[in-house]
């Protein structure tokens, strides 16, 4: 029996060098031999069972002559005296869309993740997203509070983009974020983005002040920034809604480890408003949000978009469209959020 075991075992476990060898055959590259490593023995009862393996190399890299398909982490580094974070950014098929186009979602997410890595790089992160050591101390927590994405040209599946980060202080109440994003290869400038912090207790859930403790720890790593564009509502009135899409409720996988909805997530909803028409035959090319109150688990919302100047008829005969957004809760209709879109035409459907 132990015999058998060992024969599953050892097969089992080659099957990859199996396929390398057979995959060398079809492809007409010399076949090279295979080395086997011992790595862990198991005993059952009076019988001891060997298991034989493969020295570990990933199959899609297990020869130095075949495409490098999996690139090394690119964890970032710091220039310019160290104000300017940079990362790289790889863009992979599941963050890409029908048209094979990077989801504006995503790229909410790339942002966010360079940010908090630009925190960790200049030593001042204690643990969660982006939390210094004194911010721990008082139980404090960074919420986003404007948004603001200009885009010039969506990545696409495989592209390599390069993210700068620069963080600068916004009065005594928050910070700003400032991101580009460009080819890593070309170095065109693609996305330009900007973000306004503020600070929030984590268990009141009230809003503080931008403490001087937190404020020392990071004004030495502050650097001029532009702060998110205001916008200010149209004078229409506000319950003539064009586009209503209702019963929308976060599920868990929405909340991060702040235990709010996730900043990204709320774009999809205001999206989930907007008619068709736009959405298949043009691509957002700049977003405005401002972000009223936090989403919880339980709280139910709907969303609200305007489109301005034009009629339903002719929503596809226009370069550019803007629009107006509003997410509200179904109960009360208290504002979640208010954000402003433009859309250009698609150079391609």
């Amino acid at each position: 029996m132990a015999s058998v075991i060992v024969a599953n075992a050892f097969f089992l476990s080659n099957s990859f060098a199996y396929h390398d060898m057979t995959r060398s055959r079809l492809q007409g590259t010399p076949r090279r031999p295979i080395q086997l490593t011992k790595v862990a023995t198991a005993r059952f009862g009076a019988n001891t069972i060997k298991t034989i393996f493969l020295k570990p190399n990933m199959a899609l890299n297990h020869y130095k002559d075949h495409v490098h398909m999996v690139p090394d982490i690119d964890l970032g580094q710091m220039l310019e005296d160290g104000y300017v974070f940079r990362q790289n950014f790889h863009i992979r098929s599941y963050e890409v869309g029908s048209n094979q186009t990077v989801a504006i979602e995503t790229l909410t997410n790339i942002f966010q993740e360079a940010i908090i890595n630009h925190v960790k790089a200049v030593g001042e992160w204690d643990h969660g997203l982006g939390l210094t050591r004194e911010m721990c101390k008082k139980n404090l927590i960074w919420v986003m509070a404007k948004l603001q994405l200009v885009v010039d040209r969506y990545p696409i599946w495989s592209d390599v983009i390069q993210v700068d980060i620069r963080n600068g202080a916004y009065g005594k109440i928050g910070m700003v974020s400032n991101g580009t994003f460009c080819d890593a290869k070309t170095g065109d400038i693609l996305i330009k983005a900007s973000c306004l912090w503020l600070m929030m207790n984590e268990e009141t859930r009230k809003l503080s002040k931008f403490p001087d403790e937190v404020h020392n720890e990071l004004d030495k790593h502050f650097t001029d920034t532009t702060p998110p564009m205001s916008r200010k509502w149209s004078t229409r009135d506000k319950s003539n809604v064009d586009y209503v899409r209702k019963g929308l409720t976060p599920i868990w996988s929405d909340l991060d480890i702040n235990q709010h909805v996730n900043n990204a997530k709320y774009i999809g909803w205001i999206l989930e408003s907007v008619p068709y028409t736009i959405v298949e035959n043009y691509e957002l090319a700049s977003l405005n949000l401002e972000y009223c109150r936090e989403c919880r688990k339980e709280d139910m919302l709907r969303s609200h978009t305007y489109v301005i100047g034009t009629g339903k008829d002719n929503l596809g005969d226009r370069d550019r469209i803007d629009c107006e957004h509003s997410l509200q809760l179904e109960i009360g209709g208290g504002m979640i959020m208010k954000g402003w879109t433009t859309w250009r035409q698609k150079k391609w459907k």
